[in-house]
């Protein structure tokens, strides 16, 4: 380029823009012109030596200042000039810089990335009662997959040895290519991208530091869960690689059918027969709920079928809301008997008469 530009104008801030402001303009424009995403685009890749000149002035306080006040002049050679440079000498500069902005994804640094990795995370399911759903509950669950070696701690590495830094790559685990302009980075070949080898396997997980197990993990199932919801168990999936922290276990929850009770989110739903005379006297009856304790359901005179007597708060708990549940719902039916004796045909018939005279 044959004249500099602004350095605001190539990073399309302003000039009172904060330091966070420069930051995200820079990073927006790395990513949109870096030189992985435009092959054998020498437009894009100017621009991208352009932005990172600009950004190289502007996040420095120092010059900064002398650059407002003097232009390009004032830099006095503190600038970098990369118009004329190759990539590799771009990426080389600011090879810190890239992989605080890029985390490794493209050429230039970033190889640490791989040994912070977090394991996998786990998936069960189990199925929960009504009663274990009032109450709530601690129950196992079974895991099966990759745990850490006992024998080798999830190193690898024999007992009383220890894996040692991969040469190759510094314990990065990955390893820096040119080819033209462009810096390609790729896993180790030697260490697999994990930063390090084991000279003496672990003879038990053969150097992998993981084995297959079945494994039980206590999950804690709170009062009030119900079917189709998730609970997530931090650090019980898959342990991690190179000692990183484990995935996690995430428990799907099916909630079991009860032989009384209907479940319709945290309202519980009971059908209860009455007798004719029950219906049409009035009476009290008491109901044991699925988590033991007991309701008072109070039966007006001349409750017809199908009619729904509703108690407040006899439901189920509601979930992270302490001393709060839900309502019971009585749906009262009347049985009618199949077969009547004389005696009882002979007093319907009576009761049938006296109600039709009324």
């Amino acid at each position: 380029m044959s004249e500099k530009r602004d350095f605001y104008e190539v990073l399309e801030v302003s000039r009172d823009a904060s330091d966070d402001d420069i930051r995200r303009a820079y990073r927006k424009l790395a990513l949109k012109y870096h030189p992985d995403r435009n092959p054998g685009n020498s437009e894009a890749e100017a621009k991208f030596k352009e932005a990172t000149e600009a950004y190289s002035v502007l996040s420095d306080g120092d010059k900064r200042a002398a650059y407002d006040r003097y232009g390009h002049a004032g830099l006095g050679g503190a600038g970098f000039d990369f118009s004329n440079a190759g990539m590799g000498d771009v990426f080389s500069h600011f090879q810190d810089m890239f992989a605080d902005f890029f985390g490794g994804g493209f050429g230039g640094g970033g190889g640490q990335r791989r040994r912070g990795e977090r394991g996998r995370d786990v998936r069960v399911q189990t199925t929960v009662s009504l009663e274990e759903a009032m109450t709530g509950i601690k129950k196992e669950v079974t895991v099966e997959g990759a745990a850490p070696c006992d024998d080798c701690q999830g190193s690898g590495a024999a007992p009383g040895t220890k894996p040692q830094a991969c040469v190759a790559c510094g314990g990065s685990g990955q390893t820096a290519t040119q080819r033209g302009f462009i810096m390609f980075s790729s896993t180790c070949g030697r260490c697999g991208g994990r930063g390090s080898i084991v000279p003496d396997p672990c003879k038990t997980c053969r150097g992998r530091g993981t084995v297959e197990k079945r494994r039980k993990v206590v999950v804690t199932f709170p009062a009030g869960i119900d079917g189709g919801q998730r609970l997530r168990v931090p650090g019980q999936g898959m342990p991690g690689p190179n000692g990183s922290p484990a995935g996690d276990l995430y428990v799907d929850v099916d909630q079991e059918a009860h032989p009384r009770f209907e479940r319709d989110g945290n309202d519980l739903i009971l059908r209860e027969q009455l007798s004719f005379a029950e219906a049409a006297l009035g009476t009290e009856r008491t109901v044991v709920l699925p988590d033991g304790t007991e309701a008072s359901v109070k039966v007006p005179e001349g409750t017809q079928p199908g009619t729904v007597i509703s108690l407040r708060d006899k439901g189920v708990p509601i979930l992270n809301r302490r001393g709060s549940r839900g309502n019971l719902h009585v749906v009262v039916t009347v049985g009618v008997p199949q077969k009547l004796n004389r005696k009882a045909r002979q007093l319907l018939e009576e009761l049938d008469a006296e109600l039709s005279a009324g």
